[in-house]
């Protein structure tokens, strides 16, 4: 691929490779250890996966802020370095057996983590083409979907063998990694800092609070961007609830003895679903229109997620799984070439900071309704399935009503806009 010829796009790529490695490594290790450890108490790997999501909530107005105004190299750089160093005091606060330190020390580097995304992803829009878009979008989907295979295993093997002491160590390392990386990348300033240079006595209260709301402004005005953005809202509760209900359901229903390896297993069959589906996806990118992409991926998934709930055969159960990833891989990339599109690259900070707190929000609050029906009141996993094939119909109903339209009427503006200017090129030449 040509993309691949851009240096500095290559490097973000594997920065970000490093930066996610470090991420769900730790984070499985985690979840496999207080399930060992709290057998008879699931809500723990619940609160952990909340730890991950819920610092959301209490950054999210200066998340974009900051990639908006500030060196977007330098905070995604910064992230990392002070993820490393929480990392090292995570390290230390194992040996203290402290749980409730050990979860503020994953929320505390979970809150960092919502600062890198927006100002990594801001840096990519800067250095490719329009036309590259969606295929940033396709290798960023194929990234995700190597995870999403080998997440879960590596960090059941990296729990089997080197612990999970061994584990936190890999976290530290991988951040390194990452923010080498990126301080070797030669980006130039314009994309680096869009609307100029700022100063941290500039970076106050009314300030903060003025661009958050040109933000949301932005997002409302524009239909087509407000639409997509709401289904990042609702794709949180989906995402909160695979975060944790695939380790439940092999634990307390498929496999009680060896949910370890079959949490594995689900992981690898969605990842590679994924997988298959970013690169059918980055192929039919040039062909299709992005909400054809979306609309019926959606559809099927929906009624595929229903079917997880009915099903208690292991095999149906991760072939179903596999059929679902293959339908959200297009749906990703539709989503992630066309936001790059229609978003200003002065605002893609904010735009981004809005997209991640939503989905964070919706991820929480599943999390947290989990934790407290399962299994006190709700003891059959598959209602909960239930819900999440109700919310996955509810959106596609609801983009197969708008975004055809909404469609149409971007393209319309677009060809007066691209008609108009050349009649000014022509009038001044």
């Amino acid at each position: 691929m040509k993309i691949f010829e851009n240096r500095n796009f290559v490097k973000l790529f594997f920065a970000a490779l490093a930066s996610q490695m470090g991420t769900t490594i730790g984070n499985m290790a985690f979840a496999f250890y207080l399930l060992d450890r709290f057998s008879h108490q699931p809500s723990y790997a619940t609160l952990a996966e909340l730890m991950y999501s819920l610092p959301t909530l209490f950054v999210f107005f200066l998340v974009g802020v900051v990639a908006d105004r500030f060196d977007r190299k330098k905070v995604a750089e910064n992230c990392d370095w002070i993820r490393a160093f929480l990392t090292v005091i995570l390290f230390g606060s194992l040996f203290l057996n402290s749980i409730p330190l050990i979860f503020f020390l994953l929320f505390l580097r979970s809150a960092v983590t919502k600062f890198f995304y927006p100002a990594e992803a801001s840096l990519v829009q800067g250095i490719l083409s329009k036309e590259q878009y969606a295929q940033a979008a396709g290798l960023n989907q194929i990234l995700f979907s190597i995870f999403m295979v080998f997440g879960v295993g590596l960090g059941a093997i990296a729990y089997q063998t080197i612990g999970l002491k061994g584990a936190v160590v890999f976290d530290f390392i991988s951040f390194v990694i990452s923010a080498i990386l990126i301080r070797r990348c030669k980006i130039p300033m314009e994309a680096r800092l869009p609307n100029g240079k700022a100063k941290w006595k500039d970076f106050s209260l009314s300030s903060t609070y003025r661009d958050f709301k040109d933000g949301i402004l932005y997002i409302v005005k524009n239909k087509l961007l407000a639409s997509l953005v709401f289904g990042f809202f609702v794709f949180g509760f989906v995402n909160g609830a695979f975060s944790i209900l695939p380790i439940f359901t092999m634990k307390y229903e498929l496999s009680p003895d060896n949910y370890e390896k079959y949490a594995s297993f689900f992981a690898i069959s969605l990842g590679a679903g994924l997988l298959a589906g970013s690169l059918i996806g980055t192929f039919l990118s040039s062909r299709f229109k992005p909400h054809q992409m979306m609309i019926y991926p959606i559809f099927v998934s929906g009624i595929l997620i229903f079917m997880l709930g009915l099903t208690d055969h292991l095999g149906i159960f991760l072939a179903t799984v596999f059929i679902i990833g293959t339908c959200i891989g297009p749906i990703n990339v539709a989503i992630g070439g066309w936001m790059p599109k229609i978003v200003h690259p002065k605002l893609m900070g904010r735009v981004s900071g809005w997209t991640d707190p939503l989905m964070m929000f919706a991820q929480s609050l599943t999390l947290g309704i989990i934790a407290v029906v399962f299994p006190k009141f709700i003891s059959n996993i598959e209602y909960l399935y239930y819900g999440m094939a109700t919310v996955i119909l509810f959106v596609f109903l609801f983009y197969a009503l708008t975004l055809p339209k909404l469609s149409k009427e971007l393209e319309y503006s677009q060809r007066k806009l691209a008609q108009r200017t050349g009649k000014e090129q022509i009038h001044i030449s």
